[in-house]
């Protein structure tokens, strides 16, 4: 007996993989596989429950019909699908679609709201990945039923180049993860049999003519998305800023220091606050500091947050030819505002050739930046106010830097993700409202590092004031020599006189 699967199924069904991920063309048969597997896991006693999720309830539907057809063409003893409800780990209510088996497993399908997939135990199988709402969040909720035994598929097409499920994607192939991938265009699909067997269920001959016509066709609907939804091939999103390629291809390896206080540090005695913090500026920023070229002018950028936000602060200097380079960056989390003072001052103090600095005086970040332009003079320090018009006129400046390869900023998955945050919101690029997940601790970023590094940029480029000295004329020096002769000889007269004059 013929499989009913093609080869690029079969290589699916066959993969063992925990964690596994599929890029793919539209309409490949890929969700009905994936029904089929989930009827086989729950089937037996010693199986898995497979719990579904993707982007919409009618995609939902779907698969739990496939899901029916193969349990009841495996003669599984099911009695149909049935909606329900179920709970969050909050309790808080939501609709699912239930195909339950004799073994006690279930095919369930449900939405994509991470919290969701908390608690669970067996395989979720996670499609249309790149067009779940929030991707990150979903992924890492089903992560946790490895630690069961579980498994995880991650399914889509693309979404973009700068969408979370290309990021995994690349990360796969860059070995940065050990997950299993699997790629599946149109034309592969073709090559495995695809259009033969769509000839088979429709009823109709197949011939290789028939064949390279539907592909044109079908290529021709799509038109300008052919390439993201057949191809593989994600396209640059229109409304991400920078993209990922471009940041990659301006970072390099240098570090970011993180200071992140205790609980309770805000009400230390004063000594010991001002003590701890020296004590991790002296081992941790001091030797970097003391690396900086002495003969090149500095400058720096710096964003403000206290405890929701992180304060970044991006010190830079200019190259001989004329580039911007960071060779670190300081974060601060939850750090006291007398504190984030004096980590300023102790970078900004020892950058050889100081010219110019930029502050987020927004809000909070008012009174750090008005003690900055006290401590160093209102012409080598901004406070900017943070605006749609200043989004508008500097950030193309800085991305043009990026472009032209005129900047070096330090190879950080926080600050990749920051910078990759900003986009094109009504002709403005700017930070969108919503935040990012952080790939390492604390909370979720709103940005924080694409600003420092834009207001550095922005201080970079302004004017600066010149400083210079001139020697007195010959002239003026002699006769300046010749008056502190005279009053020489006359204080050596008093003296000789004894004081009677």
């Amino acid at each position: 007996m013929n499989s009913p699967f093609l080869r690029y199924q079969r290589r699916w069904l066959a993969d063992t993989a925990r964690v596994r991920v599929w890029e793919k063309s539209r309409r490949i048969g890929s969700s009905w596989v994936c029904a089929f597997e989930s009827v086989l896991d729950a089937m037996s006693p010693g199986g898995l429950s497979t719990y579904y999720v993707s982007y919409n309830r009618d995609v939902c539907q779907e698969f739990i019909s496939d899901a029916t057809d193969w349990a009841r063409a495996c003669n599984a003893g099911i009695s149909g699908s049935e909606l329900g409800t179920d709970k969050d780990d909050q309790d808080n209510e939501f609709l699912t679609y239930t195909v339950r088996f004799p073994s006690g497993h279930k095919v369930v399908a449900l939405s994509s709201r991470p919290a969701n997939l908390r608690n669970r135990r067996g395989r979720i199988v996670v499609d249309e990945a790149a067009h779940v709402p929030d991707l990150p969040e979903t992924i890492k909720a089903a992560m946790a039923i490895l630690m069961w035994g579980g498994r995880v598929d991650i399914i889509s097409t693309h979404n973009g180049v700068d969408s979370e499920f290309n990021r995994i994607v690349t990360d796969i192939r860059a070995e940065k993860l050990s997950y299993s991938l699997h790629r599946t265009t149109i034309d592969d699909a073709l090559a495995e049999g695809l259009f033969r067997r769509i000839c088979a269920v429709l009823r109709r001959p197949w011939s290789e003519n028939d064949q390279v016509k539907w592909r044109t066709d079908l290529v021709h609907d799509y038109g300008d998305y052919a390439d993201e939804e057949l191809l593989c091939v994600p396209a640059h999103s229109g409304g991400v800023y920078l993209t990922r390629d471009l940041l990659e291809r301006a970072m390099f390896k240098a570090p970011v220091l993180r200071l992140t206080t205790p609980e309770g540090f805000v009400t230390w005695p004063e000594p010991a606050r001002v003590g701890h913090v020296k004590q991790w500026l002296d081992e941790n920023v001091k030797p970097l500091l003391a690396t900086l070229p002495r003969d090149q002018m500095h400058f720096f950028g710096e964003d403000f947050g206290r405890t929701s936000d992180r304060t970044v602060i991006a010190p830079g200097y200019l190259a001989q030819d004329l580039g911007r380079v960071h060779p670190f960056a300081v974060e601060l989390l939850n750090v006291p505002f007398d504190q984030q003072r004096q980590v300023l001052f102790y970078v900004v103090d020892a950058l050889p050739r100081f010219i110019k600095g930029a502050l987020d005086a927004t809000g909070n970040g008012a009174q750090l930046a008005e003690n900055t332009m006290q401590r160093y003079g209102e012409s080598r320090i901004e406070c900017v106010k943070l605006s749609e018009p200043w989004y508008a006129i500097n950030l193309p400046p800085f991305k043009a830097a990026l472009e032209d390869d005129a900047l070096r900023i330090p190879r950080d998955a926080d600050h990749l993700l920051d910078l990759s945050a900003l986009r094109v919101i009504n002709g403005i690029p700017k930070l969108p409202k919503s935040r990012t997940k952080t790939r390492g601790d604390g909370p979720a970023r709103h940005g924080d590092a694409a600003i420092a590094y834009a207001l550095a940029h922005y201080a970079s480029r302004l004017p600066i004031m010149e400083y210079g000295y001139e020697k007195a004329p010959k002239m003026l020096q002699q006769t300046k020599m010749l008056g502190a002769r005279a009053e020489q000889s006359h204080m050596n007269f008093r003296r000789r006189a004894g004081g009677l004059l």
